[in-house]
């Protein structure tokens, strides 16, 4: 089981209000509290939002983390933004998340290097990005790992993260015997998909080194899920 259990709040704006201003308010709020309540991870995934909206988004996100960490020096989330190193950049992020079909980390790593020198935003950008890679299977893991990612996400665990697609194989919930697989490999490798307090634990028993979730975060007491999620490991 994982000595420290790496926790990672995946966002999702439109469950949280039906009207785009109090959306994002909101999901500045919550971005916030997961950082105070002490997650490793919180990944900027508002895929629907034009690039200049999300480039928005994600620098009022980095800033709200910077600010919390000038008061806090303790406070170490990292914020990645999903598929997109050039608003990673801008926004002076810390990384981003790759799906399965994105470029590899190493090209992020190449294009993080060499991009942006000498801006404003990338000199406050790490010289080395946090590249987390959503995985399927037990060999994306490996390639992943392969190919320089700093952590995979394995999904999904427990239940379809595709509705209404059943032929899809990255749908079917891979279970906690392909976890244990997964978590053969040589980088960290957190559960998500349909994770709840009940079963995070066959998770981290299973040898994942983290929880990664949306709902399990955004729809409760943050504080309160990282005390009992960290409590388990």
């Amino acid at each position: 089981m994982a000595e420290n259990c790496l926790l990672y709040y995946i966002t999702d704006r439109t469950a949280l209000a039906a009207d785009e201003p109090t959306r994002r308010h909101r999901l500045l709020e919550k971005i916030a509290e997961a950082a105070q309540a002490g997650v490793d991870y919180i990944q900027l995934r508002e895929k629907d939002l034009p690039t200049r909206d999300l480039e928005q988004l994600a620098k009022q996100a980095s800033s709200v983390l910077q600010q919390l960490g000038t008061e806090n020096r303790e406070l170490r989330t990292a914020l990645l933004i999903n598929s997109r190193t050039d608003v990673a950049l801008a926004a002076a992020a810390q990384g981003v998340h790759l799906r399965s079909q994105d470029i590899s980390p190493k090209e992020v790593r190449e294009i993080w290097k060499r991009c942006g020198a000498g801006a404003p935003a990338r000199e406050l950008s790490p010289r080395a990005p946090q590249i987390a890679v959503s995985c399927h299977s037990p060999e994306e893991v490996t390639k992943a790992a392969q190919q320089g990612a700093t952590f995979a996400v394995l999904a999904p665990i427990f239940e379809k993260r595709i509705q209404n697609q059943k032929d899809a194989p990255e749908a079917r919930p891979a279970g906690l015997e392909i976890l244990q697989q997964a978590c053969q490999s040589n980088i960290p490798v957190l559960a998500l998909g349909g994770i709840t307090l009940s079963n995070a634990r066959s998770c981290l028993e299973a040898g994942a080194a983290g929880i990664a979730a949306i709902r399990l975060f955004q729809e409760n007491a943050i504080a309160d899920i990282v005390r009992t999620l960290r409590d388990q490991a």
